[in-house]
C-alpha cells in the first residue's frame, strides 16, 4: 500500500539491519537442499491488477475519471485470457486490487458509503486501504450489486483454467473509512468494539490519540486531492474523533503526507512501549508442525484483532480462494502469524501463504514460528541481481547470498517485478528488456521456491507515463489507467500475438519456455551447488557479469550459466571434480541439450575435471541439460 517515498524509507530501514554473516570460499558450494514436502510442481504466481488488466480505453490521461479512462473488469478474464496466462506457464494467479478498498467513486445507490478523497491516494486509491474485507471492488464488477458473485464466477473460470486463486490480506492496516456491508452475521466491523477512551486496550483494534480529532495532512507543494477537481468531500477534512494511529505506525492526530496516511494502523496486543499483551509461543515450536501451533492456541485468550483475522481467512477459503499474500508481514507480531497460519492449514492444508517481508534476520522466525510457506526475497536477491543489471554490484554478492539462504532458499518467492518495484524496461532501472532475460532466468532456476511475475513483464512493459497519483516506471496502482503492451496483446480479447512488436513477441516466447520449464523440472524442485566462486577463482575470462550454478534430481542433471554483460562473454565454464564425482561422470564428452534456448554445447571430462566452450552474447543465458550419463 506503500507510496514510492514511503515505501524507499521502509525497504532502506530493512536493508540497513541486513548484515550477511561471512562464509569461506569452501561452504559457498554446499548444496541447497529441497524443501521437506515439494510440490509436483514449482509454483508460478502471475500477478495482475484487475483494475488495469482488461481496460483497452488508450486515453490514459493523467488524473483521468474511469469515464475518461476506463477500468477492466472481473469479466475481461475470459477463459481466454485465463488459458493464455496458464499457458504462459502459471500455476496461480494473484489478483491485486481485488478486495473493497477505498476510491473515489460514487456507489452510494449500492449501499456503499463514499470515500472522501483528502484520504484516498489517486482516484481509484491504493488496493492496500481496504474498506470492507468481506467485499470487493465495485469498480470491477459490470454489476456492482452483484460483484461478490462476480467474483466467484473469476475464482471458477480460473479454477477451469488450472490456476489457483491468490488475494491479498493487508493485517498491519485498514482504510480509515473502514466499513464492512457484506459482513456476516454476527461479524463486528474494526474499531466497533473499541474502548476509544484510551490509547491502547488489548482487545481494541485500534490505537487512539485521545483528546484530538484527525487532521489531514499538509500537502506537499503542488499536490491536490484528484489534482484539484472540485468534491464535495476534498475541503481538507476528515471526521475521525479520535484520531487513530496511521497505518505505518505514526502517532500524531495529522500525519505526515510521506506517512500512510489514508490508513490506520491494527492492534495486535503490542502495547505502545513495545511489550507484548498476549501468551508468547516458545521458541521449540520453530520445530514443530502447524497442527502443534493450533493445538498451543486453542485453549489461548487472543485479542480480538487475531480472531477477526481467523474469520476473514476462513470466509474466502470456503469462497475458493487458494492463497494470501500478506503485505507488510514483517510490521506484525510472529505469534498471530503462528495462531493464523496453523488455522488455515487446519482448515486448508494446501492453503499458500506468503509474506511481504524485508528483514532478512526475521527470515526463519516467519517461516518455523510463523508458518509461513514463502517469504519475499528482496532485500537479498532481487536488491543483488538488480545491482548487476544498474552496473552496481558484482554477481559475487549473488552467490554470497545464495550460500546465507541455503537452508530456507526453497522458502524465498524470486521476483523481478511487482506493483512495488520499477518496471526492467524502464530508463529508471535498466532500460531495457532484453537486460531481464539473465536475471529471470537465474531467479527462476534457482531454488523449488516460486517465481513471481508482473503482468505486462513478459511483454517489457516500461511503465512509461505518468498516471497521476502514480508515476512513471512503476505500473500505478492509484489511478485508472491501461496498460499499453497489455492492451495490445488484449487485441480486443483475442489475447494473441498479432498486435505485438517483433522484441515483445520474442520477449514472450522466452518467458513461455522458461516458465513452463521451470514448473515441470524435477531437477528444479532437486539439489543445487554454486559454479560461481570456483569459476571466479581459477578462470579469469570468467568475470562478475556472469553467474553459474548447478540444478540436479535422480533423474535430471541441468547446468545453469547467465551473461548479464551487455557485450558477449568467451570462456570455458569449468565443472569442479567435486559435481563431477555427485553425478558418477566419467572422462568423456557428454551431449548438453538448450531448454530455454536451442543451442547444442559437449560438456568435455579430462582427469576428472570438466569444461564447457561458451561464446555467450550479450544477456544471453542457458539451461544446460545432460543428455546422456556415459560418455561418447
Amino acid at each position: 500500500m506503500k507510496t514510492v517515498h514511503s515505501l524507499f524509507i521502509a525497504k532502506l530501514l530493512a536493508a540497513a539491519l541486513f548484515v550477511i554473516s561471512g562464509c569461506s570460499q569452501e561452504n559457498k558450494s554446499q548444496e541447497i537442499q529441497p524443501a521437506p514436502k515439494m510440490a509436483e510442481e514449482k509454483a508460478v504466481i502471475y500477478q495482475v491488477l484487475p483494475r488495469l488488466f482488461g481496460n483497452t480505453n488508450d486515453t490514459n490521461r493523467s488524473w483521468g475519471t474511469i469515464e475518461e479512462n476506463g477500468v477492466g473488469k472481473f469479466s475481461d478474464f475470459t477463459p481466454k485470457a485465463l488459458e493464455e496466462i496458464r499457458n504462459l506457464g502459471a500455476t496461480h494467479i494473484w489478483y491485486t486490487g481485488a478486495l473493497h478498498h477505498a476510491l473515489v467513486g460514487d456507489y452510494s445507490e449500492y449501499g456503499i458509503s463514499n470515500d472522501d478523497p483528502d484520504v484516498v491516494k489517486g482516484r481509484a486509491g491504493s488496493p492496500y486501504a481496504i474498506k470492507d474485507y468481506y467485499s470487493v471492488n465495485p469498480d470491477l464488477a459490470d454489476n456492482p450489486a452483484e460483484r461478490l458473485q462476480e467474483f466467484r464466477a473469476l475464482v471458477e473460470r480460473s479454477h477451469e483454467a488450472g490456476l489457483k486463486v491468490i488475494i491479498d490480506i493487508v493485517p498491519n492496516h485498514v482504510a480509515r473509512a473502514y466499513q464492512s456491508q457484506h459482513k456476516p452475521r454476527g461479524v463486528r466491523d474494526f474499531g466497533a468494539d473499541d474502548n476509544t477512551q484510551v490509547t491502547y486496550a488489548r482487545n481494541n483494534n485500534f490505537y487512539y490519540v485521545v483528546g484530538e480529532d484527525f487532521r489531514v495532512p499538509v500537502a506537499k507543494a503542488g499536490y491536490q486531492p484528484l489534482n484539484g477537481e472540485a468534491n464535495p468531500l476534498a475541503n481538507g477534512k476528515f471526521a475521525e474523533s479520535p484520531a487513530k494511529w496511521t497505518g505505518n505506525g505514526a502517532r500524531s492526530a495529522q500525519p505526515a503526507m510521506h506517512d500512510w496516511y489514508e490508513t490506520v494502523k491494527i492492534n495486535f496486543g503490542i502495547r505502545p512501549d513495545g511489550s507484548k499483551d498476549y501468551t508468547e509461543l516458545p521458541q521449540h515450536y520453530a520445530e514443530r508442525d502447524y497442527r502443534a501451533h493450533a493445538q498451543f492456541w486453542s485453549n489461548k485468550k487472543v485479542p480480538d484483532t487475531w480472531k477477526k483475522f481467523r474469520d476473514i481467512t476462513h470466509y474466502w477459503l470456503d469462497f475458493g480462494v487458494d492463497g494470501f499474500r500478506y503485505d507488510m508481514a514483517g510490521m506484525v507480531p510472529v505469534e498471530f502469524w503462528s495462531y493464523l497460519n496453523s488455522s488455515i492449514k487446519m482448515h486448508n492444508p494446501d492453503t499458500l501463504l506468503l509474506a511481504e517481508i524485508y528483514t532478512p534476520e526475521r527470515y526463519r522466525d516467519y517461516l518455523r514460528l510463523g508458518k509461513m510457506d514463502y517469504l519475499y526475497d528482496k532485500v537479498g536477491t532481487y536488491d543483488a541481481i538488480r545491482a548487476v543489471m544498474e552496473d552496481k554490484g558484482s554477481t559475487d554478492k549473488i552467490a554470497e547470498i545464495q550460500a546465507n539462504l541455503m537452508d530456507i532458499s526453497s522458502h524465498m518467492l524470486r521476483f523481478m517485478e511487482n506493483h512495488d518495484e520499477q518496471r526492467i524496461a524502464s530508463p529508471q532501472f535498466a532500460g531495457n528488456s532484453q537486460a531481464g532475460k539473465p536475471a529471470m532466468l537465474v531467479s527462476a532456476a534457482l531454488s523449488p521456491a516460486p517465481t513471481l511475475v508482473y503482468f505486462g513483464q513478459e511483454l517489457g512493459e516500461p511503465a512509461s507515463q505518468d498516471a497521476g497519483f502514480g508515476k512513471a516506471s512503476r505500473t500505478t496502482i492509484f489511478d485508472y489507467w491501461s496498460v499499453p503492451s497489455v492492451r495490445r496483446w488484449n487485441n480486443q480479447g483475442a489475447f494473441n500475438s498479432d498486435l505485438l512488436t517483433n522484441d515483445e513477441k520474442g520477449l514472450r516466447s522466452f518467458y513461455q519456455r522458461l516458465l513452463n520449464f521451470s514448473t515441470d523440472s524435477p531437477a528444479l524442485r532437486g539439489h543445487y551447488m554454486d559454479l560461481h566462486n570456483y569459476n571466479r577463482s581459477q578462470n579469469s575470462d570468467y568475470g562478475e557479469k556472469q553467474f553459474s550454478f548447478a540444478r540436479w534430481d535422480k533423474t535430471e542433471k541441468l547446468l545453469v550459466v547467465a551473461n548479464f554483460d551487455n557485450v558477449t562473454a568467451n570462456f570455458d565454464l569449468l565443472i569442479p571434480e567435486k559435481l563431477i564425482k555427485q553425478w558418477y561422470l566419467k572422462d568423456g564428452n557428454y551431449q548438453l541439450n538448450g531448454q530455454i534456448t536451442d543451442e547444442e554445447q559437449q560438456l568435455i571430462i579430462l582427469n576428472g575435471q570438466g569444461r564447457i566452450r561458451l561464446a555467450l552474447s550479450p544477456f544471453k543465458s542457458h539451461i544446460f541439460k545432460l543428455e546422456n550419463m556415459t560418455p561418447y
